[in-house]
């Protein structure tokens, strides 16, 4: 595999692997030209999804990738099959007419905590695709953790409460807007959480999701998922994961409808731990890669292993996304 590993200066060593793995042109023709790029890609898709699997996340810098398009024809050479974006929280737009979408448009000003991407719905992506279109003037960090790594935290910070969130798994609780809401990091309307027109598509979809709803007189809906696991084992790399948005519900589903610390309970329906919580989320910040990004970088994401946070962020910036089944 004709691959260029480079060292990047946020990246970190996790069980003595780069995180995130930095690969960069093995030479001029893959550089500037854009067809014997993807040409690379295609012949490359197995390798690097084993060093996806390996490292957690992968970044790819200084390829020619110029724009959404070019960004969306790179993802069409490997055998990620592109998913819908049905069930998240966080206001988007569609950028192609596939499978690219805006990254997560909450206030600027705001931190987008840890999670994995839609762990509160029953089938949530395998993997996830980042594009850099434009990077901001100051701050907009994406952050990285590896989910085994804190998961160990979880245990060690109180292991009667990390072993009940294991054995019970957790619900979460939203009130979606009938419009979406762009002032709110979680305010997607049901319309588009849910990519339908009427209340009775929106009821046929949270049906199939095993979720219980009720209709509120604004026109709002308050949704409660199943109950879903928040501590799985991922086979791939034979690890315990923190798999949830437990974090970012419990710091950031804040809003005129939401209160994030009553938006997430265990199945008997107890709410999170605040002094585990805390805890946790210093952790957290203390453990991450902060990863600074650059026009036309590329960066993907094991979203079985790997949580993913943004930094506040000054200027424009626009990270442009993608997600997978498998």
């Amino acid at each position: 595999m004709s691959v260029v590993i480079s060292k990047l200066k946020e990246q970190k060593q996790v069980n003595g692997l780069d995180f995130p793995l930095l690969i960069t042109p093995s030479n001029t023709d893959v550089q500037e030209n854009k067809q014997t790029f993807l040409n690379w890609v295609a012949d490359n898709k197995e390798a690097l999804h084993e060093l996806l699997i390996k490292h957690g996340a992968v970044l790819f810098r200084g390829f020619p990738v110029g724009s959404s398009h070019e960004f969306e024809t790179m993802l069409d050479q490997t055998n990620y099959k592109n998913m819908p974006y049905i069930g998240g929280a966080a206001p988007r737009e569609q950028v192609t007419a596939s499978r690219i979408v805006t990254a997560n448009e909450s206030p600027a000003s705001e931190t987008i905590p840890f999670h994995h991407e839609m762990a509160q719905v029953p089938t949530p992506p395998g993997y996830i695709f980042f594009y850099c279109e434009k990077s901001a003037t100051k701050g907009g960090a994406t952050s990285l953790l590896h989910s085994g790594e804190i998961c160990k935290t979880f245990f060690e910070l109180d292991p009667k409460f990390a072993e009940k969130v294991e054995d019970q798994g957790v619900r979460y609780i939203r009130v979606m807007p009938e419009v979406t809401d762009k002032s709110s990091a979680i305010g997607r309307s049901w319309k588009e959480t849910f990519q339908v027109e009427t209340r009775e598509q929106a009821e046929e979809k949270m049906r199939d999701a095993g979720m219980r709803w009720e209709w509120l007189e604004d026109g709002n809906l308050k949704t409660e998922t199943a109950v879903l696991q928040a501590i799985r084992f991922d086979e791939e790399t034979n690890q315990k994961v923190f798999f949830n948005s437990i974090v970012a519900v419990y710091t950031g589903w804040d809003d005129a409808r939401n209160e994030g610390k009553k938006a997430v309970s265990t199945a008997n329906g107890d709410f999170m731990d605040d002094a585990v919580m805390n805890k946790l989320i210093q952790k957290m910040d203390e453990s991450c890669v902060n990863f600074e990004w650059k026009a036309g970088d590329v960066l993907w994401i094991n979203n079985h292993t790997v949580l993913h946070a943004r930094q506040p962020f000054e200027g424009e910036r626009r990270i442009l996304a993608s997600i997978s089944f498998k």
